[in-house]
Formats: structure tokens, sequence, C-alpha cells
């Protein structure tokens, strides 16, 4: 069997047009950049940056945006075997509004169905899916079939392979996106459909509005207690300004504050996070170090324009813990290659 990959993220993916100017509403913006993104496709960027093998499992339109997403995969080293085409369905793109330091409205067009969401259960490498030693999927996937069903055979897969082999990582994203649910903020389906989805997952992160979809808690610690009863080994609860939460089954338990830095997008900031963790997690960290290392990758992507081609290389999160602040820098916005 092939070597298993390091991380394997299963969800969104799309195109992103950030504004070039900042501080300008939308309907004035004259130029835009066009960049990689959707979630779980940037955490397995951010993951391949810090040096892992990483694969993304999603699906795009079959047309010249789903190209540029194939195509921006594999230069930042993320392998697309599993990137297939939709038919019927355009690849989707999100706009967004720059305020800093912390008003990024998105838009989101995916009408009439995003590609990413006719994942198919019966299509899924579940042998790749079960030897990754990170497996990486959204809430998100849990709103609409067939994505759903894929995504909790994925799940499954990973239950039997946690039991023959202990210690892989599977993360559940809580990645609340209320505009991608019919029932939005005030529905019981979403609730129901987290819950499910806990009781296979090792560990579940997110920030408070999404832990309190997935368990009715907004306190940082209460949602910790509750992401444990539900059935994970580490809980992690991010909270913006306030740094982040992280709790083990184990009893042991860190809350790191954040590193100062001047946001300029924090919207990739969670994804830069995620890959981060994952590496960390893949290392053998303890908790604590694997939050300082993950904050300070978050920290080095809000004080950059864009998402995927944002994300750190290690030295860089090396430099920004020395340093105890993100200091201005220029973003390696050049398509995957390092510096």
């Amino acid at each position: 069997m092939p070597e298993p990959y390091d991380v394997i993220t299963m969800g969104r993916i799309g195109v992103d047009i950030y504004p070039l100017q900042t501080g300008v509403p939308l309907a004035r913006v004259e130029t835009f950049g066009k960049f990689l993104g959707g979630s779980p496709s940037n955490v397995a960027v951010a993951a391949a940056r810090l040096g892992r093998r990483s694969a993304v499992i999603t699906r795009t339109g079959r047309d010249p945006f789903g190209d540029y997403l194939r195509q921006e995969l594999g230069a930042f080293g993320v392998d697309a075997r599993w990137v297939s085409a939709v038919e019927r369905s355009p690849t989707p793109v999100t706009f967004c509004e720059i305020f800093p330091p912390d008003d990024f409205p998105l838009y989101f067009y995916r009408q009439p169905k995003a590609p990413d969401l006719e994942i198919h259960a019966g299509e899924l490498d579940l042998d790749a899916v079960r030897a990754a030693r990170v497996f990486w999927m959204t809430g998100t996937g849990l709103c609409a079939e067939p994505s759903r069903s894929a995504t909790l055979a994925a799940l499954r897969a990973r239950d039997a392979a946690r039991t023959a082999e202990p210690g892989r990582a599977t993360v559940f994203d809580l990645d609340w996106r209320p505009m991608f649910w019919d029932e939005g903020d005030h529905g019981s389906v979403a609730p129901a459909r987290y819950r499910e989805a806990l009781a296979h997952a090792t560990v579940a992160v997110g920030n408070v509005d999404e832990c309190e979809i997935a368990t009715g808690e907004r306190d940082p610690h209460a949602a910790a207690r509750a992401l444990l009863a539900a059935g994970v080994e580490l809980a992690v609860v991010k909270r913006g300004p306030a740094g982040v939460l992280a709790v083990h089954r184990d009893g042991t338990s860190s809350d790191v504050p954040p590193l100062p830095v001047d946001v300029v997008n924090g919207l990739g900031a969670g994804d830069a996070f995620g890959g981060a963790l994952c590496h960390g997690l893949l290392a053998g960290w303890d908790t604590a170090r694997i939050m300082r290392y993950a904050n300070a990758a978050g920290a080095i992507v809000a004080s950059r324009l864009a998402c995927s081609s944002a994300m750190p290389f290690p030295h860089e999160v090396e430099q920004a813990l020395h340093a105890g602040a993100v200091t201005a820098a220029p973003a390696p916005e050049a398509t995957g290659a390092a510096p």
C-alpha cells in the first residue's frame, strides 16, 4: 500500500475574490485578486507549507475556475487526485470586504448547489482515509446530501482505523456557516448532525459561535467540557482576541493568549491555525506547544491579505514565536514557491 498521507481534508473549495483595496465597500472596489479558497482546502495548503504530505477530497465545477483550483492545489504541494468535477454545477466563488481589524463580511456564491456538496460515499478511497495520520472534516459537509452521508462514511472508516492503529487524529472543524443550512441559525437539524459527527471525532475545533451550535454552550470552559462529553479527546475553543483554550480528556488544559498582530485580513487565520494544529499533532507535541504554534501561524496569516498563498512556512512561525509578535513582512504571495 502507498505511504499514508499525513493529512487528508474533506469538504469545501472555491475561488476567493478579494479586494486589493482595504476599507472600501464592495460596491466601490475596482481591483480584485483571485485565490484558492475553502476552509478544508486551505488547511491542506497550510499543512503542506509546514512540510506535511497532504491531500483534499472535494469537487469543483467543470469550468475554468475548477481548472484553476486544481492547478493551485498542485502548485502548493497538495495532492488533487480526489478533486473531481461536477458537470452541471459551477465552481463557487466568494467575495469579501476588508475592514480591519475585525470586520470582514463574506458573500458566498454557491447556487444552485456547490459541487463540494456532491461528494458521494461510493466514490471515496476509504483505504486512504483510514490510513491518513490526520483526517480533517467540517460542519459544512454535513449540511446537505450526498456530502453528509459521504462525510459520515469517512468518519466511520476512521473509527475502524482508530481501533486498529491508535494515535491517528480525526478532526472535526465545526465550521458553522448558517447560510448553507436550510434552517439557518434557528433549526434543530444542524445540532443533531454535529452531535452525530462528534461521536466519531478525536479532536473538535471551533470558535464560541460554532461550539454553541455543537453543544449549546457559549462559555469556553463549558463548551470544551461538552465537546469532551460528546466523544472527542481534545477540545479546542478559539476565542479570537482572548486567545485559545484547549482541554484534553486526560485532564490537562492550556489557555494561550494571542500573539500581537496588526490585522490586515482575519479570514484565513483559522485555516492557518488548523494546518498548524495538524502539524503539531503529527509531531507529537504537548497541547500547550501545539496551541502556541497554531496561534502564531494564524496571526501571521491575519497580517496578510490572502488566505491560501499567505500560509506560513516553518521558519516564519518560529520567528514569530521567538519575537513574541508578528512583525510586518511581505507575504509569500507567489503560488507554491518557498522563499
